[in-house]
């Protein structure tokens, strides 16, 4: 466990894969600023759920689609808890959809790289110069597998374009912020049990991950020295090797 206990901001934290990443963070002895766009009672449910590991838990609303608003978002949740700024911030929002390249249309493809990596690249940086300042701080970013390694296909295109900006955004932001105290990483879900989509025989585990597997990749960042930085950690059983 990590000696600098502070605020864990988790974005997309109402429910899912979300809910499970505050509550592993709330176990390990973060106060908890769980963000949420429209599900008001699943992210007060999150919150109550972390507040029994015996933590502090608040509730954020924003549209993170929109830039001011996650910028703000940071700034809120760094000041949420008195005496508990922010050390680590998990981007986990991202929409998916699964169409044809020629049927998306320009709202879907904006929503893609928008709810993806835009939302990501306004609250890394507006939570870098904070964990700068204090000298450190832990960002780990949720990836897609397969993007250091790209593989056409044709059904998510906005979406793996959006994931591949992820990762380059963050070994960028690592560079930038390396030796201050602070890390960014990728956590890589391939196929997730929660996955919309599953192909399981491109799977050479044969199996879907599972959530608790996916939780644990991001602990490891989380726990690590700011030394591991910039790095990608797939949880995809083989997948797109």
């Amino acid at each position: 466990m990590t000696a600098h206990i502070g605020t864990a901001l988790v974005t997309g934290a109402a429910r899912g894969i979300g809910r499970a990443l505050a509550l592993a963070l709330a176990a390990e002895g973060f106060n908890v600023a769980v963000h949420y766009r429209g599900s008001q009672a699943d992210a007060q449910e999150t919150a109550r759920l972390c507040q029994l590991e015996g933590v502090q838990a608040v509730i954020l609303q924003a549209d993170l689609t929109q830039p001011q608003q996650a910028r703000e978002l940071v700034q809120r949740a760094h000041a949420a808890l008195p005496g508990s700024p922010l050390t680590v911030l998990v981007n986990n929002v991202g929409n998916y959809v699964h169409k044809p390249l020629l049927d998306t249309t320009d709202a879907e493809w904006a929503d893609m790289l928008g709810s993806n990596l835009t939302a990501t690249f306004a609250t890394c940086q507006a939570a870098a110069p904070l964990l700068r300042e204090s000298g450190y701080g832990r960002i780990v970013n949720l990836g897609y597998a397969g993007a250091s390694n790209l593989v056409a296909r044709p059904g998510i295109v906005p979406y793996v374009i959006a994931k591949a900006g992820v990762l380059h955004l963050s070994r960028a932001l690592a560079v930038v912020l390396a030796g201050s105290g602070v890390s960014v990483n990728v956590v890589s879900p391939g196929v997730i049990e929660t996955s919309i989509s599953q192909p399981l025989r491109e799977i050479p585990a044969g199996r879907p991950g599972t959530v608790a597997e996916l939780v644990d990749a991001a602990l490891y960042f989380v726990r690590a020295s700011d030394y591991v930085t910039g790095q990608e950690l797939e949880v995809a059983g083989g997948w797109n090797l």
